[in-house]
């Protein structure tokens, strides 16, 4: 609860999350509890709906901290295995040739920043925390020559960067003051279904002092949420679904043209 010119109490949990979101940025209220933890951060929204005009949506995390520092925001998608093939031109024609199959890949990947953020943090502590494309954390096929691993690596993430699915830079936070942050995180239209999970880390001194986790939720909803569902449950009764379909279209079609014609 905050208090209000007036003396009434305002109750933060029923304001709606844009009003909460502006008035923390402009400094009118301040998160619960923000003098007691050094880091605290929430999103705009905690579900992004997956309908059937989805065409991509941008979300607002925003928060404090308890003193002056600079903050680092990574997002990881659920985690998947990832099949990257190589190309070789054969007789004039492109042809898939080797492959390789990264476990537990990051499905959508992006980071975001203050200026200067990484600046002083040990390579164990990037790698840690999964800071930048080049410390991507996935799982990579034992007994494989290390050069042919980080290509074929390399080549993964400039294809999921490539689809808009990981970030190709880092993204910027807005600071206001010394305590105060937001950033946008944007999620595209062919974003992949799951839980997310949003690490938000205070650096200060060369080193991560504090950090928070916050889900996110990414789901189809609607009638294509139930489309998908059969799908993926019963495939051959999906199949059976759109022949008879199609072969209804295709009636229907004929059906038309005759009376018309």
């Amino acid at each position: 609860m905050a208090s209000g010119t007036d003396g009434s109490m305002i109750s933060i949990s029923r304001l709606s999350p844009l009003v909460l979101t502006t008035a923390i940025f402009l400094g009118i209220i301040a998160p619960r509890n923000a003098q007691a933890e050094p880091l605290i951060a929430d999103l705009s929204d905690h579900l992004v709906a997956i309908t059937t005009g989805f065409t991509g949506t941008e979300l607002l995390l925003f928060g404090s901290i308890e003193e002056d520092g600079d903050v680092i925001v990574v997002v990881h998608g659920p985690p998947t295995d990832v099949t990257v093939r190589r190309k070789e031109r054969i007789a004039g024609i492109w042809m898939n040739r080797d492959s390789m199959t990264f476990e537990e890949t990051p499905s959508f990947y992006h980071v975001a920043m203050t200026q200067g953020a990484t600046e002083g943090l040990p390579l164990p502590v990037l790698h840690r925390h999964q800071i930048g494309a080049q410390n991507i954390r996935m799982i990579a096929p034992q007994g494989e020559d290390p050069v042919e691993i980080e290509n074929f690596r390399s080549s993964l993430i400039r294809n999921q960067q490539a689809h808009g699915l990981y970030s190709a830079v880092p993204g910027t936070i807005q600071k206001r003051g010394q305590r105060l942050f937001r950033t946008s995180v944007y999620f595209p239209a062919n974003v992949p279904i799951g839980t997310y999970v949003i690490e938000t880390l205070l650096a200060r001194n060369g080193e991560i002092q504090s950090g928070q986790t916050t889900p996110l939720f990414v789901s189809k909803v609607g009638a294509g949420a139930q489309i998908f569902r059969i799908a993926n449950t019963f495939p051959a009764l999906h199949g059976i679904l759109a022949i008879i379909v199609a072969m209804a279209a295709g009636f229907a079609a004929n059906w038309v043209f005759r009376k018309l014609g």
